[in-house]
């Protein structure tokens, strides 16, 4: 008998702890897992290595339909100023059509994927039989991320991470071409109260149900 793919979405804010449970469920499961905000962060770095404007919109679709696996471990992809680059070129439409077709082709392998980004759920797999809506308030996920990168830069404060976590959230959302939002049929995982184990073991809890009813 023929092996379903399964593909698991993983949705939600910027720090909320979807990629640790993408990166845990996958090896849970055996399945090749993407952090499809690395493509978009690789966009914007190479927008501003190349001095590229936001309104450069034909040479960044271009810059999007060229890109492939192997540049996402540039450790430039990491940093803070990657993550604002990239919730600017995502707010292209020309940039996220170009880079739709490399996030289906990643879900819809033989096996089956894990991903995780903004919208898995809604756009790029909408017909998962998983799909989990990561969140958690935004002083949690501020402080997360602020801990995550002051140990390399360690003038940054607090206050200036919550404000990115604020505008990356409302660009996000607030984007003509594939929002932020949860979909209708995935389970909401607020983490703001929980520790990695315990998020990790809903997240597990979850994948299971959906898998069995599926």
């Amino acid at each position: 008998m023929t092996q379903t793919p399964l593909i698991i979405a993983f949705d939600g804010p910027a720090a909320s702890g979807k990629g640790t449970l993408a990166t845990v469920i996958a090896r849970d499961h055996g399945l090749p897992v993407l952090d499809t905000g690395l493509i978009y962060r690789a966009v914007g770095v190479l927008r501003q290595r190349q001095g590229l404007t936001l309104h450069d919109v034909d040479a960044l679709a271009d810059l999007a339909l060229k890109l492939d696996l192997s540049v996402l471990d540039d450790p430039a992809l990491r940093g803070r100023e990657a993550g604002e680059w990239a919730s600017q070129v995502a707010a292209i439409p020309q940039v996220r059509a170009a880079l739709k077709q490399f996030q289906v082709d990643f879900a819809h392998q033989p096996s089956g994927a894990v991903l995780d980004g903004r919208d898995i759920g809604t756009v790029i797999a909408p017909h998962a039989p998983v799909k989990i809506f990561v969140t958690a308030a935004p002083e949690v996920r501020a402080k997360r991320r602020w801990l995550q990168l002051v140990k390399d830069t360690p003038d940054l404060t607090f206050e200036a991470i919550l404000d990115d976590i604020r505008l990356r959230d409302e660009r996000d959302s607030s984007r003509s071409s594939a929002p932020l939002e949860m979909a209708k049929d995935a389970v909401l995982l607020d983490t703001t109260d929980l520790g990695i184990e315990a998020a990790i073991e809903l997240a597990r809890n979850i994948v299971k149900d959906r898998r069995d009813a599926f």
